[in-house]
């Protein structure tokens, strides 16, 4: 990950936390980060998952069975964390 692809307000290495995830998640919808439910449905998912790409400039590539497998905030942040984690030792999660 080059430092045009991380995020502005974030430290060059910082993996995304669960209060970045909520922040991205508030902006479906616009509403506020504490507002955003722990539950995820596929939309919010889907949307997440297009603002993560955008901010960090990694794709996702997901199949069903791991997409399914996001059901949580949690479960969003972990991803995205591995995620991150495998792009810079040049892995998939």
């Amino acid at each position: 990950m080059n430092d045009s692809a991380r995020p502005a307000d974030s430290a060059p290495g910082a993996l995304p936390d669960r209060a970045e995830v909520l922040t991205m998640l508030a902006a479906f919808g616009q509403r506020a980060a504490d507002t955003v439910p722990e539950e995820l449905g596929s939309l919010e998912l889907t949307w997440l998952i297009a603002e993560f790409e955008q901010r960090y400039g990694i794709q996702l590539d997901l199949d069903d069975e791991h997409f399914g497998a996001v059901r949580t905030v949690d479960d969003a942040t972990e991803l995205l964390r591995s995620t991150v984690l495998a792009a810079r030792a040049g892995a998939r999660p």
